[in-house]
Order: C-alpha cells, then sequence, then structure tokens
C-alpha cells in the first residue's frame, strides 16, 4: 500500500491551492460575514475540472481518482471549509448520484453542464422532521399517467439557492420501508420547486444552505433516477463516498488550523522566546501534526478501496469519524496557542474554530457514524 502522490497528483494539489489562495482568500472574510456565496468563482472552479473530478472524460468530468477528489476537497479546506463543501456536495451527492444511478440518456443529458460549471447540484435528504432517521421523510411522490407529482419540505440543502438541477428523494411506497423511497432528478426552473429559507449559519457561511420546497412539483417519469424504490438505497451507496470527502474537508480545516498555529507560535513571543519553544505548546503542535496525519491515512485508505470499486461503509466512516474529531480537537488547540487573538477575527483560528464542527454533524453525525462501523464489525 502506497500512499506516496505521483508528480501529477502534486501538481493537481498545487492547482487547487493556487486556485484557493489566489480566488478565494482574498475576500474570504468579506463573504464569511456576509454569507456570499462566490458563484463565478464556483464556476472558475469547474473550468479547472474541480465540479466533476471522478466522473469520467466521456462526460465531461476530469477522470481522476478518489485519492485526487480527496486532495482537492483538502486544499479548498485549508482556505475555506465553505467554498470545499459546496464543491464536495456538487460533487459527491448531487453529481454522483445522477452518475450512480441515471441511465445512459440522463448522464449525457446532464453531466457535461454539471462537470464544466454550467449548472450546480444540489441534493435533497434531509428534512426538518428527517436527519438521522430518513424513515421519517414525508416528501410524498405521487403517480399520475407518465409523471410524477412531489410535495414536501427538504431542509440543509447545500447550494439549494442557486441550484440548477436537483436530486431530491421521496416516498412512493408509505407500506414498504426497504423499497419505499425513489429519487428523482428535479431541473429547478421546473414549476413547483424552489429554495426556501436561507440558513443563517455558525460556521462554512460561504457555502449556500437553504430549504428546498416542493408544491405540486410535476416531474416526468424519465427524470426518475433509478429503479423506482431504490432510491434510499442508492443514496446510502452516495453517503459512502461522500464521507470521504467530508474527513477530507476535515483534514484541510485541521491543518489550516494547524499551520496557523504552528507560524504563529514561532513568531509570537513570551518571557524573552518564541512560544513555540515552549513544551506545553510543542507537544499541542506535536499531537495536531501526529492526528492530521494519522486522518489523512484512514481517508486515503478509503479512497483508494472506493477506486477499486470495494464497499467502503466501514472505512469511509471509520475515516469521517476520526478525522471530523480530530479537526475539532485541532481547531481548539489552534484557538488556544493564539490565546486572546485566537478570539477575534483579524486572526484566522477564530474561523477554523466555527467552521469545523459541521464536519461531526453533516452526511451523518458522528453518533450515526460509530453505528455504521459497530454494524459493519458485529455484523
Amino acid at each position: 500500500m502506497d500512499f506516496r502522490l505521483s508528480d501529477e497528483q502534486k501538481q493537481i494539489k498545487q492547482m487547487v491551492k493556487d486556485f484557493a489562495e489566489s480566488e478565494i482568500k482574498p475576500k474570504l472574510l468579506e463573504w464569511d460575514e456576509a454569507q456570499h456565496f462566490p458563484v463565478d468563482k464556483f464556476k472558475a472552479a469547474g473550468e479547472l475540472g474541480m465540479l466533476g473530478v471522478t466522473i469520467p472524460e466521456e462526460y465531461g468530468g476530469a477522470g481522476l481518482s478518489y485519492i485526487d477528489y480527496a486532495n482537492v476537497i483538502e486544499e479548498l479546506g485549508v482556505v475555506d471549509s465553505g467554498f470545499g463543501l459546496s464543491v464536495a456536495a456538487h460533487n459527491s451527492l448531487g453529481t454522483g448520484h445522477i452518475y450512480l444511478a441515471g441511465n445512459e440518456e440522463q448522464k449525457k443529458k446532464w453531466l457535461p453542464k454539471l462537470t464544466s460549471g454550467e449548472w450546480i447540484a444540489a441534493w435533497g435528504l434531509t428534512e426538518p422532521g428527517s436527519g438521522s432517521d430518513a424513515s421519517g421523510m414525508r416528501t410524498i411522490a405521487v403517480k399520475d399517467g407518465d409523471e410524477w407529482v412531489l410535495n414536501g419540505t427538504k431542509n440543509f440543502i447545500t447550494n439549494a439557492t442557486y441550484a440548477n438541477i436537483s436530486v431530491v428523494l421521496a416516498v412512493t411506497d408509505k407500506s414498504d420501508q426497504k423499497h419505499g423511497i425513489t429519487a428523482f432528478a428535479v431541473e429547478m426552473d421546473r414549476k413547483g420547486i424552489r429554495p426556501g429559507k436561507k440558513e443563517n449559519k455558525l460556521g462554512m457561511r460561504v457555502s449556500d444552505t437553504a430549504e428546498l420546497v416542493l408544491e405540486d412539483c410535476r416531474v416526468p417519469s424519465a427524470n426518475v433516477l433509478g429503479k423506482i424504490g431504490y432510491g434510499f438505497i442508492d443514496a446510502m451507496k452516495i453517503l459512502d463516498g461522500g464521507r470521504i470527502s467530508i474527513a477530507a474537508l476535515a483534514i484541510g480545516i485541521a491543518r489550516g488550523a494547524y499551520e496557523a498555529a504552528r507560524d504563529y507560535a514561532k513568531q509570537r513571543t513570551a518571557f524573552g522566546q518564541a512560544i513555540a519553544q515552549f513544551q506545553a505548546i510543542g507537544f499541542m503542535l506535536a499531537d495536531m501534526a501526529t492526528e492530521i496525519d494519522a486522518a489523512r491515512l484512514l481517508t486515503y485508505r478509503a479512497a483508494m478501496m472506493k477506486d477499486a470499486g470495494e464497499r467502503v461503509t466501514q472505512f469511509s466512516a471509520m475515516a469521517k469519524l476520526y478525522a471530523s474529531e480530530v479537526a475539532v480537537r485541532a481547531t481548539e488547540k489552534g484557538v488556544q496557542i493564539f490565546g486572546g487573538y485566537g478570539f477575534i477575527k483579524d486572526f484566522p483560528a477564530e474561523k477554523y474554530y466555527r467552521d469545523v464542527k459541521l464536519c461531526t454533524i453533516g452526511e451523518g453525525t458522528s453518533e450515526i457514524q460509530r453505528l455504521v462501523i459497530a454494524r459493519n464489525l458485529l455484523g
């Protein structure tokens, strides 16, 4: 097992880093304060291949590996995890579901628009009353001739305000708990679907998060993704890959917090020496660096297995669980090393601290990850 990156992979990482530093970082604090989602920068990321990282070239994607995808999301997360989250949701969730479950006609129709950045994707699973427990889903789809009529509300939907298409999960058979949910690709210019309330968030404020409201939205049967009744089964496969991207995002946040704290500790003096020379600070930095490296190795393992076509449910959950909780610890240490300056917006520590918590919640809480891991361990 060799996780050393090739020269091409290093170039991809550097390209993403350069993009984040030049296109996102200069306006970051302004965008964070205003909760502004920079659509133009998002589309520019598409032009560089970041919006279809693992999608084959025949559909306009970059045709890269999940290792490459993890590196793209990590590098974005170092600069701004909100932008990275929107890129991850577009790749892994919306676009990913169309690639996984869509037929050839659907893939050719929608994927080139999504991988290029011409269109933005959202993914609607979570509802006000169903987060970890998807069986509480109340969005319904009723067959009417050659159409389906969708009604319901999704919430905490990344990219909802700006999406051109959303994958929507809806109940099509209330009597069947296992095969009662179906996935639909719904273009956002259809009558009956609209973004709702935009959430005012603690962190990752550059990423757009809003409700998705469906009111007698008519969708043709040609927009059903996969088999009728298999939407939730496919959604769980999507989350297996999506959790790798959240692990990578958490690593990016943790790395950003670590690098900022390390550099500050080398410059800040107290009692006649740089605070990095004090054992208490050195030990914190050592713990941060070690745990970040361990989290990356877990994430690379899951990504490698995904590339090999292996079942990654347990291993993506392990990566997501560990990386997200490592990142929480790293950002807390980062604030501590900055001291009083870690509590104000002029320094980067407080933003990493605000942003990171979502990684232990989104795409399955830490508790759900532990449940997934335990079930796989115990059969």
